[in-house]
């Protein structure tokens, strides 16, 4: 009797282990995070002024936020155009971590210095090595290995592409692709871990078994690789977004820290800050809701 109060059915078993591993995210959330998101709600819907013991708020209402929307000469067009890179550069990102991961997962002489290599971006666009990058002697240098006239640059490599007479649409998509070469390469790294542990997870027997009855390697693809990473697709594009939207190199988020030192004030950052937020989940809401219908969980 005693026993069968204590037995768990496995499907209760998974339930809780999936609680207890969002549990450290709600600790930290509730310990780091809500406390903050509230003062910044509070401080969007008010004017600070600093005062020589701590600072004063006066309520504004939506004063703020309409500031940003409808008066911020840029702010608005700022957010429709980080829109449109990251609807450019997730699919790059992703594809290319993708299909890098499935190279690098074969068995290959160097495949570790290889990956090292393919991770290697993501140690130097963090820190120091990113600080330096924004001086000016490596901009100069950037700005000089783009001049017209060398073959990768967007005059040249455009002028290239006419010739084909290509849909001008799709021209103007590979040359977009060409010049985010840096950042795609910079931002793919993670993802390259996540899909090569994916890959990895696959039993060789589930291969093996699809090579008896006659499947070919195109078919093996589409029918066992995608679908049994299609939850860590999901998870690197949740990963990728959110990347995209709070890098550091992000002009935007610039722009809002930069707002608070400014005559605009504090409260009008917060209201981008809040704006931004919201944004963002919303983007990762519908993708989620899209992309979701095509993941297959093994049960």
């Amino acid at each position: 009797m005693k026993n069968k109060l204590f037995r768990i059915s496995f499907q209760r078993r998974k339930i809780i282990a999936g609680y207890l591993f969002c549990l450290p995210f709600l600790i930290g959330f509730a310990l780091f995070f809500f406390y903050s998101f509230m003062q910044t709600l509070i401080f969007s819907f008010n004017e600070l002024q600093l005062t020589p013991i701590g600072y004063e708020l006066t309520f504004v209402g939506w004063s703020n936020y309409s500031y940003a929307l409808n008066v911020h000469p840029s702010f608005p067009m700022d957010l429709a155009a980080e829109i449109g890179n990251l609807a450019v550069n997730v699919p790059l990102i992703l594809a290319f971590s993708f299909f890098t991961a499935i190279i690098l997962n074969q068995k290959f002489f160097g495949r570790l210095l290889a990956r090292v290599i393919f991770f290697l971006p993501v140690i130097l666009g963090a820190g120091i090595i990113f600080r330096l990058e924004q001086t000016d002697m490596i901009t100069q240098l950037s700005l000089g290995a783009a001049k017209p006239g060398l073959v990768f640059s967007g005059t040249a490599l455009q002028n290239l592409l006419l010739s084909t007479r290509l849909p001008e649409q799709f021209l103007q998509f590979i040359i977009d692709a060409v010049e985010r070469i840096p950042l795609i390469v910079r931002a793919s790294g993670i993802q390259i871990l996540i899909f090569l542990a994916g890959l990895q997870s696959i039993p060789s027997s589930v291969y093996e078994a699809a090579d008896v009855e006659g499947a070919t390697a195109w078919e093996s693809f589409w029918l066992i690789t995608f679908p049994m990473l299609s939850p860590l697709i999901l998870t690197a594009v949740v990963y990728t977004i959110i990347d995209s939207f709070t890098s550091a190199d992000n002009e935007l988020v610039s722009m809002i820290r930069s707002t608070a030192f400014t005559s605009q004030g504090f409260g009008v950052s917060t209201a981008m800050a809040v704006l931004y937020f919201i944004v963002i989940a919303a983007v990762l809401g519908l993708v989620l809701q899209v992309v979701s219908k095509w993941v297959y969980y093994q049960e």
